[in-house]
């Protein structure tokens, strides 16, 4: 008895319907960011594996668009406020070096 599995065959079948240069997913795992913008744009990018490669750039242009505009938006959103000067900062009063 032979406990030998044979391995599967690394050759691509060519038959009538095969293309190479047809579309093809390139199956890269996309990774969840927890950022609702960002994830949206990585999804996008499966579109992609659906196009000629002459239709990738407008893919790529979207994502790029997207990702662009979650990066401006972290720039506007308000931070926490400023920490206040240790020291006081108000003028000296009008007394102030004035003698009697």
């Amino acid at each position: 008895m032979n406990d030998v599995v044979p391995e599967p065959s690394q050759e691509v079948p060519v038959g009538p319907d095969h293309d190479p240069a047809a579309p093809a997913p390139l199956h890269v795992p996309r990774t969840p960011t927890g950022n609702a913008e960002v994830d949206a744009g990585l999804e996008r990018l499966r579109d992609a594996d659906h196009l000629a490669t002459d239709g990738h750039i407008e893919v790529y242009e979207d994502v790029h668009r997207g990702l662009r505009d979650a990066l401006t938006a972290l720039d506007v959103r308000p931070g926490p406020p400023a920490p206040s000067p240790s020291y006081d900062q108000r003028a000296p009063s009008p007394s102030y070096g004035t003698r009697s």
